[in-house]
């Protein structure tokens, strides 16, 4: 009788390991997957953080030249007193 008990419970402890080396292969690829969409975020996320950088460029360089035709105006309103 222990015998069969000894022989269910060790068929028991195989299928339980086979299931969870199944588990770990299977979350394995998943992980994979989730790794490889969290570099894809990433890369879109420092692609987003580049625009940023080169629309305060050129934000810089659009006040530079409303500065440049103010004092152009301010020059030709002085120059026809009409400042």
């Amino acid at each position: 009788m222990t015998d069969n008990v000894d022989h269910l419970v060790i068929e028991h402890l195989k299928a339980l390991r086979s299931e969870l080396k199944d588990l770990r292969t299977a979350m394995h690829g998943e992980f994979k997957d989730v790794k490889a969409r969290l570099g894809a975020l990433e890369a879109g996320q420092a692609s987003v953080i580049q625009h940023i950088g080169h629309l305060g460029s050129s934000i810089a360089g659009q006040q530079v030249a409303i500065d440049r035709m103010s004092e152009r105006i301010d020059r030709v309103e002085h120059r026809l007193e009409l400042a």
